[in-house]
């Protein structure tokens, strides 16, 4: 006989994941001085170049990338990439390091994740079923039935998962931990109580859905923090609107750990000579 105590030591504390696209944020400063002392014809020619790959790049039908103007000190230009794999990010990388216009950019920073949604309400369901029966956790027949809901959710989640960057002109990115703290630890909470948090935090986030695309993505043991969160609006001020209601929910005053923000605006990949030579 299964009893409550052996379900809730048997039950992992993991949540079920299902990932997706693979994404790179390039943080850019332009070397002015040097830039500025090139011929005119020359820098017209240069970004022409970088220009055209940038368009190239930003008008494929999957795995796109978006050229910013970026705004304050943390740089000049951001570059979002979204792609099927790691291989193709790379590839993308080296692409824009061929470029001339290369020679006059300098990284800032950069952050690379996957898209990720976090399966909370379908995990908890899932491990009470696999335990209610008596399924040793990670045993053969645990993984078979824990793939085949992977399998559903992908499925079902597909357009989420593989997502076009959207069209909006603003963007507001930063990545953020979930504490690991003496008094407070996230990893230490039961699964029941992060999944109320996250589906209270949730209810924020979708009562703003009108004005504000959301797009997680993970980044455990692929850069610094544990999650990067973009932001895409038609106005910024919602941002601002949205990340102070959130800090008053329950996840986020007493879990949450926020990284530098970076704010920009979409622009074209045609217009990157008018930013660049005004």
């Amino acid at each position: 006989m299964v009893t409550e105590q052996t379900r809730a030591v048997a039950v992992p504390p993991v949540p079920l994941t299902v990932e997706g696209a693979s994404v790179l944020h390039q943080m850019l400063r332009v070397r002015w001085a040097a830039w500025n002392a090139l011929a005119v014809d020359r820098r017209e020619e240069i970004a022409l170049e970088a220009s055209a790959a940038l368009g190239e790049m930003e008008s494929r039908r999957q795995g796109q990338s978006a050229l910013y103007a970026m705004l304050g000190h943390k740089g000049d230009l951001l570059l979002l990439h979204f792609r099927k794999d790691f291989a193709e990010l790379a590839e993308a990388e080296l692409r824009l390091k061929r470029l001339r216009l290369w020679e006059y950019l300098e990284p800032t920073t950069s952050y690379l994740s996957v898209v990720e949604l976090s399966l909370y309400e379908s995990t908890a369901k899932v491990y009470q079923g696999l335990a209610d029966k008596g399924v040793e956790p990670y045993s053969e027949a645990w993984n078979r039935e824990i793939e085949e809901v992977l399998a559903r959710q992908r499925a079902a989640m597909a357009p989420r998962l593989w997502p076009e960057i959207p069209n909006a002109q603003y963007l507001c990115f930063y990545p953020m931990d979930r504490k690991r703290g003496e008094t407070a630890n996230w990893y230490q909470a039961p699964m029941a109580e992060r999944q109320r948090m996250m589906r209270e935090h949730g209810q924020i986030g979708r009562r703003y859905g009108d004005d504000v695309r959301q797009i997680i993505t993970g980044s455990i043991g692929f850069d610094d923090w544990e999650w990067g969160v973009d932001l895409f609006a038609a106005d910024p001020v919602v941002f601002k609107r949205l990340i102070y209601e959130m800090r008053f929910d329950e996840a986020s005053a007493v879990y949450a750990l926020f990284g530098t923000f970076y704010i920009a605006l979409r622009r074209p990949a045609v217009e990157l000579g008018q930013l660049l030579n005004g």
